[in-house]
């Protein structure tokens, strides 16, 4: 009972008790057959041993609390006694907040003007008619709960949510006990106290009984360990023969692992081996993507030559037809000398057959571009005849560059001839003059 009082009031402060210190206090002092008397208890309790570090204001609150709830209140639930603090209650008639301390025993939810319980300023009435209901916040207010009566609802606040739950769940505890007409739960735990006191008597003589049982079977085990020396014996020798089997197995994982270690070897200097030739290779893809930039460089500079000749052919075919219109500017002159041209005949079909082998050798020169072209494209694939190649289409474009000079000056060669004498002056007179420009025209057009 000693130390059922004092964990009761150490829970009432939240603090643990040493059972140990109060086993020890209890052996050494003088009880009597009846145990600790009231004075001694309170002595023990006043001494201050069991609660160190604790006000003595906190433990008077602790042994009120405990008072209410094993003397005055017995059938107090542990919840419903420490159920005491500051609410707000909005009023009936003012419809105003209100601070009070309120107070909860299984019957009554009493409110005081200030925790010293002075001042009286209501209460409420619990029977199993009444219920407890959350209501949302609102006016300002939160963490609200009502309490309704059969005549009444009272509206209240508390501080916060864990406050909130602590009231609602110790007034819905007190209403229980009313609905299920509950007096003394003190009576209740106190049975049960005693039947855990005969349950541990019964419990020892159990256990007195299990020590003669086990002394029967220390005999039996006595017994059976000279069967286990025997098993014991035949056990080393077993083992014995699985030292020597392990012995055997170890020196072949032994010569596995060596083996193995080899093969182990023989792989790192294949992958050195990969490695460096890896290596190799790197470097002479590095040498060939050197290679190929250079040869693509050499490409755009050839697709830059071909673009200009392009150009230089695009501005012949414009002073092409420039030419074309001074000759319909000079038609009139031409028929002046359709005489001479008559006597010419014959050199300008030699002059157009000159001009037809000309084109023939210009469209060779073409082709020769063409071939150019695609030797250049497969310079990609082989990349060890591209000198050789690109040597070669530039000997061509150099050889077809001199052919069209060399005809060229054959052309102007074969000119000089044609040019009229003295005679052909007098006879022509004035229209000998435009007789020049036709032939810087033709030779224009042959070049």
């Amino acid at each position: 009972q000693v130390e059922y009082l004092l964990k009761k009031i150490c829970t009432a402060m939240n603090v643990e008790l040493n059972s140990c210190e109060l086993d020890d206090y209890l052996s050494q002092e003088p009880q009597g057959q009846g145990g600790l008397t009231v004075w001694q208890f309170l002595d023990m309790v006043n001494s201050g041993q069991f609660l160190r570090g604790i006000e003595q204001e906190a433990v008077s609150m602790a042994v009120e609390e405990v008072y209410q709830e094993v003397i005055q209140d017995p059938g107090l639930d542990p919840h419903v006694s420490r159920a005491q603090g500051y609410l707000w209650k909005k009023g009936q008639l003012r419809r105003n907040w209100s601070e009070r301390w309120f107070t909860l025993k299984p019957s009554v939810l009493s409110y005081y003007l200030s925790e010293e319980r002075k001042e009286k300023k209501g209460s409420i009435a619990l029977d199993k008619h009444c219920c407890v209901e959350v209501l949302p916040d609102r006016d300002g207010k939160r963490c609200m709960f009502c309490v309704k009566t059969s005549s009444r609802t009272y509206e209240m606040s508390a501080s916060d949510t864990r406050q909130r739950q602590e009231w609602t769940l110790a007034i819905q505890m007190a209403i229980r006990l009313q609905a299920e007409g509950k007096k003394s739960l003190h009576k209740d735990l106190k049975q049960k106290r005693r039947e855990q006191r005969e349950q541990r008597e019964q419990r020892k003589a159990a256990k007195e009984e299990e020590t003669q049982r086990l002394k029967q079977l220390q005999e039996e085990k006595e017994r059976k360990l000279q069967e286990l020396e025997l098993l014991k014996e035949a056990q080393r020798q077993a083992e014995v023969l699985l030292q020597e089997e392990e012995q055997r197995r170890r020196q072949q994982h032994e010569e596995m692992q060596k083996t193995l270690e080899i093969q182990l070897r023989e792989a790192e200097q294949a992958r050195a081996s990969m490695q460096a030739e890896m290596v190799l290779k790197e470097a002479e893809a590095e040498r060939q993507r050197q290679r190929i930039l250079e040869l693509e460089d050499m490409q755009e500079r050839l697709q830059e030559a071909l673009q200009q000749e392009v150009k230089a052919r695009q501005d012949e075919e414009s002073v092409r037809y420039a030419q074309a219109r001074l000759l319909a500017e000079e038609e009139e002159k031409l028929k002046q000398l359709m005489k001479l041209k008559e006597e010419q005949e014959e050199y300008i079909i030699k002059t157009q057959r000159e001009k037809q082998v000309l084109k023939q050798e210009m469209e060779n020169k073409n082709k020769c571009l063409e071939e150019a072209q695609k030797q250049l494209e497969e310079v990609r694939v082989n990349r060890q005849r591209v000198d050789q190649d690109v040597m070669v289409a530039q000997r061509k474009l150099r050889q077809a560059s001199t052919n069209v000079k060399h005809w060229n000056v054959q052309m102007n060669r074969l000119m000089h001839p044609i040019e009229p004498g003295d005679k052909r002056t007098n006879m022509s007179g004035g229209g000998f003059a435009g007789y020049h420009p036709l032939l810087s025209q033709r030779d224009s057009s042959f070049k």
